[in-house]
């Protein structure tokens, strides 16, 4: 297997949580050099993901001259674009955390560097590959679900603000729930109905609870003062060929539905949600019923099962697109497509007016 020489932009905690964790269990990686504003925490993953002799830097302009297969770029949401777009044209393959940028202006310059460079750019939009989305979207594509004509995206939590890093600052975020947690949902419900033509959309966003003290928020009360992102935000899709989306996402909403990265499709043949696990309905034989997969990956008393983790998965797919020219699961036009759908909801919420595409 051959071993790829990669780069980190990032040094925070995605990068800690989900992706070196992953890089160093798929075990074809090597960590050659590391970047982070602030320097002890490059150091600090080198020490624990790192080759010996792996580079650290300040600066991701002096790390993308490197010579490295791949750069991952797990940083705020606005320097996703600068970096993403300075390792392609630096000749670097690049993993990119969700969302895809900041603006859909970014989005869509980071798609035409990796069309212009030739280089393989993909999203983390690990979701994809949990066994329930793996199972929705196999009967999707086998049309077991007929035409899917209204959907829903759900990203609600009822009191998980996160607190830490940057996540309240719209300057860097550019939003709240809805470009963090929201992207995700939005992401599995367009991939499942493989549906990326959006006509209009119309949003409503809400900064309701920001304000308030004793917040029971899961990591603690939260700062109103720097909490400058909206609480909660909703959006409705329309797409070009008729169907309907309804995307809700909140850190903070006075409702017990409480469900995050996960979809509802509705189709002439049969309909399907992850609200209690998998569950798909239909008519069958005259009576409505309920099939629920069985998605444990055991089976027997004695064997629990080896369940692969979505972030795993995701590695493989993105080595494997490297090094054997295998297709992306997560491919750039369609987070694209993600990133101007998000951004029209703060659009037209800031307007009152519906946006529509041409």
């Amino acid at each position: 297997m051959k071993t790829l020489k990669v780069g980190i932009v990032g040094c925070g905690g995605i990068a800690n949580g989900k992706h070196l964790p992953a890089i160093k269990k798929n075990g074809n990686f090597e960590i050659v050099a590391f970047c982070d504003l602030i320097e002890e925490r490059a150091r600090k993953a080198k020490a624990e993901y790192g080759t010996q002799d792996a580079r650290i830097y300040t600066d991701y302009q002096e790390l993308v001259k490197e010579e490295l297969d791949a750069v991952y770029v797990l940083t705020p949401n606005n320097a996703h674009a600068p970096v993403a777009i300075a390792a392609m044209k630096a000749g670097k393959n690049v993993m990119c955390e969700k969302p895809m940028a900041k603006t859909y202006a970014e989005a869509k310059a980071m798609v035409e560097t990796a069309e212009e460079t030739g280089k393989i750019l993909t999203i983390g939009y690990q979701n994809r590959y949990r066994a329930d989305s793996q199972y929705l979207k196999a009967a999707c594509e086998h049309d077991d679900l007929g035409e899917i004509y209204f959907a829903k995206a759900h990203a609600i939590r009822r009191r998980a603000v996160p607190t830490w890093g940057v996540f309240l600052d719209e300057e860097k975020q550019g939003g709240g729930p809805l470009i963090d947690i929201g992207t995700h949902a939005l992401d599995l419900t367009l991939w499942t109905m493989n549906n990326y033509e959006p006509a209009s959309v119309t949003g409503s966003v809400f900064r309701k609870l920001a304000d308030q003290k004793d917040t029971g928020n899961a990591w603690g009360d939260w700062d109103p003062e720097v909490f400058t992102v909206e609480d909660s935000a909703f959006g409705f899709i329309k797409m070009k060929n008729g169907a309907t989306i309804e995307l809700e996402a909140s850190w903070a909403l006075n409702s017990l539905e409480v469900d995050e990265a996960k979809t509802t499709l509705c189709g002439t043949r049969a309909g399907a949600d992850m609200k209690d696990g998998l569950r798909i309905n239909r008519v069958k034989y005259g009576r409505q019923c309920v099939e629920k997969p069985d998605l444990q990956a055991g089976g027997v008393a004695f064997f629990d099962g080896v369940e692969t983790k979505p972030d795993d998965v995701e590695q493989k797919i993105f080595y494997d697109a490297i090094v054997n020219g295998t297709p992306l699961t997560v491919e750039p036009r369609q987070a694209l497509v993600v990133t101007q759908i998000l951004e029209a909801v703060y659009e037209s919420a800031k307007t009152g007016k519906t946006v529509y595409f041409d």
